[in-house]
């Protein structure tokens, strides 16, 4: 499968880490240091699969950064998401930066 060569985006939710940490989802797996979502692709190619008001993280993506704010500020970077596309119940997965911000910031220094 080939990467698209356009940016892709996403309409994105957080869902409550304790949905997302319950039995039907992560089965407690997401740490505090994590962010778990669901939302739609925007862009010009479409996602691999599309799932009512779920879209998994495309190939490719970990390491990209997950923006949010009014003033786009950068929230998580991409982490992983279930190995099968098609699970509602495996949404995808962002390391918060929060929780690095002092290291981030002084490693760009």
């Amino acid at each position: 499968r080939e990467l698209s060569p356009t940016l892709q985006e996403m309409e994105v939710t957080v869902m409550d880490k304790r949905m997302c940490n319950n039995s039907r989802f992560w089965r407690g797996e997401i740490g505090p240091a994590m962010i778990c979502f669901q939302g739609l692709c925007r862009g010009s190619a479409p996602a691999k699969v599309t799932l009512p008001g779920v879209t998994p993280l495309p190939q490719g993506d970990s390491g990209g950064p997950l923006v949010c704010g009014k003033r786009p500020a950068v929230a998580g970077v991409m982490s992983f998401s279930s190995p099968d596309p098609t699970d509602p119940f495996k949404p995808p997965v962002a390391t918060s930066t929060v929780k690095y911000k002092k290291w981030i910031q002084k490693t760009l220094r």
